[in-house]
């Protein structure tokens, strides 16, 4: 009876350890060892209109991967860049804009927009943002945000150029951050976003880059000047680079962020981190 007993408190004691570590915060890799994009089943539900609950970062790529080609073949901004820009704004798709107004991007109205519009805190109380009528259209209208005068000496680079374009972008104001540009090449590199760039003949290349120094012109003349911040102010975030012995739960800790948050924010796929890595730590 004794024995029976026993054997009894040693089992319940092992059930009790066995679900204690099911839930320790996530471990710390030394080597990368990213998830790749091809071999990973969508774990979300796309609702009408274009909005998504708790996308993963590899549903996300294969959802737009499509039309962030179609822009780059038509104007010569990465694939990889867009995806990787988009990713970062929307939160892998949950952001609120995102999901309320397809707003991918977080594109404001400015004087230019003439569409349906939200409001939300940002720089104001009610800032106003634009509407599109699926999230197509923000990418579209990435390009075009992207297609003016400060942005006008990324379209010389090759369009497969992912690296030129980060830093370039950082370079032109895009983001306040002084890592934007390496945290844009952390994601290409961690989901092989590079993979959706395709290269070009200097022929291709000449062409295009007559065609989008046209628009530019074009825009310069015939639309409203405003202030490129007045449409979308440069992306200001506070940047982590991860340390041994960190984990999502720690960092978190000491930014007042929950590990749910840093998993939207960053898109990652789970929970474990490489020395090295850069962490979105602000909202």
């Amino acid at each position: 009876m004794g024995y029976k007993f026993g054997f009894a408190i040693l089992l319940s004691a092992l059930l009790v350890f066995s679900s204690c570590s099911s839930r320790r915060p996530g471990t710390l890799r030394t080597s990368k060892t990213y998830p790749s994009s091809s071999n990973n089943k969508p774990n979300s539900s796309v609702k009408p209109g274009g909005s998504a609950t708790n996308t993963s970062g590899n549903t996300y790529i294969d959802r737009y991967k499509s039309i962030a080609i179609a822009e780059m073949n038509q104007y010569g901004i990465p694939a990889s860049i867009k995806l990787a820009q988009a990713l970062l704004e929307s939160g892998n798709g949950n952001s609120y804009l995102a999901t309320q107004a397809n707003n991918h991007f977080g594109i404001k109205c400015g004087g230019v927009w003439r569409g349906r519009s939200i409001t939300r805190p940002d720089d104001g109380q009610n800032d106003c943002f634009r509407v599109y009528n699926n999230p197509d259209d923000s990418f579209k209208d990435h390009s075009q945000f992207l297609l003016r005068k400060r942005y006008e000496a990324l379209f010389a680079l090759k369009k497969d150029d992912y690296k030129g374009w980060a830093h370039g972008l950082k370079k032109a104001g895009y983001a306040t951050n002084p890592r934007y540009a390496y945290l844009l090449i952390d994601l290409i590199e961690r989901y092989d976003l590079h993979q959706y760039d395709r290269a070009e003949t200097y022929v291709e290349q000449e062409r295009r880059e007559v065609q989008v120094e046209e628009i530019i012109m074009e825009k310069e003349v015939f639309e409203e000047v405003v202030p490129p911040e007045e449409v979308k102010k440069p992306v200001a975030m506070i940047i982590y680079q991860v340390k041994a012995n960190d984990t999502l739960y720690s960092i978190g800790q000491q930014y007042g962020l929950s590990v749910e948050e840093l998993i939207q924010i960053n898109a990652l796929e789970d929970e474990n981190l490489d020395i090295g890595q850069l962490i979105i730590v602000s909202k």
